[in-house]
C-alpha cells in the first residue's frame, strides 16, 4: 500500500532508492579513506591542508546523501528499481571493451587493434550495412593516422611488431 507521502511524490521513482543507498555507501568508503590518500601537513594553514577541501567534499557528501536518503518517500525496492539497475549495469559492457582495447594494443600494436575494435563496436551497436562497417576501418585508420603522425602521440608499438623487418619495424613503430 502506497501512503500519502509515496502518492505525492512527482519525480521519477525508479532507482532513487538503489541510487541513495549507493551514494552514501561510496562516500563512506572514501570518506573512511580520506587518512591513508591525503596528509596533514606542518606548517600550512588550516584552509589550506591537503586533507581539509577533499574532507569537507566528502563529509558533504556523506550528510547531503543521507538526508536524500532519509527524506525518500519510500524505503522498499520495486521491480522498477531492478529494471534501473540492469540498465545501469549494461554500461559495463563498453567499459569492458575499452579495458580489453587497452590490454590487446601492447601486443598487437596500435593499428591492428583499432582496426579490429572500431568496426567491432560498430557492429555492436547495431549498424550491419557494409557501407557503414567500411566507413567505421576508414574512421579508424584516420585516428590512427591523426594521433600517430600529426599529433605525434607517443603510443607504445605492439610485440607483433618485432617480428618485421628492421626498417618496416621503425616505420610501424613511429607512424602506425
Amino acid at each position: 500500500m502506497a501512503t500519502e507521502r509515496e502518492r505525492r511524490f512527482v519525480g521519477p521513482r525508479r532507482g532513487q532508492l538503489i541510487f541513495a543507498l549507493g551514494f552514501v555507501a561510496l562516500s563512506l568508503l572514501l570518506l573512511s579513506q580520506i587518512g591513508t590518500q591525503t596528509i596533514w601537513a606542518n606548517k600550512t594553514k588550516f584552509f589550506a591542508q591537503p586533507r581539509f577541501w577533499p574532507g569537507v567534499g566528502l563529509g558533504g557528501m556523506v550528510v547531503l546523501g543521507g538526508l536524500h536518503l532519509y527524506r525518500l518517500p519510500w524505503r522498499r525496492f520495486t521491480a522498477s528499481d531492478r529494471a534501473e539497475v540492469i540498465r545501469w549495469a549494461q554500461v559495463l559492457e563498453y567499459t569492458l571493451w575499452f579495458l580489453v582495447y587497452v590490454l590487446i594494443v601492447p601486443v598487437i600494436g596500435y593499428l591492428l587493434s583499432t582496426l579490429i575494435f572500431v568496426p567491432a563496436l560498430t557492429w555492436r551497436m547495431g549498424y550491419r550495412r557494409p557501407l557503414i562497417l567500411w566507413a567505421s576501418v576508414v574512421f579508424a585508420l584516420a585516428v590512427v593516422v591523426l594521433f600517430k603522425t600529426f599529433l605525434s602521440v607517443k603510443i607504445p608499438g605492439g610485440l607483433i611488431y618485432d617480428y618485421l623487418p628492421g626498417a618496416l619495424r621503425s616505420f610501424f613503430i613511429l607512424y602506425l
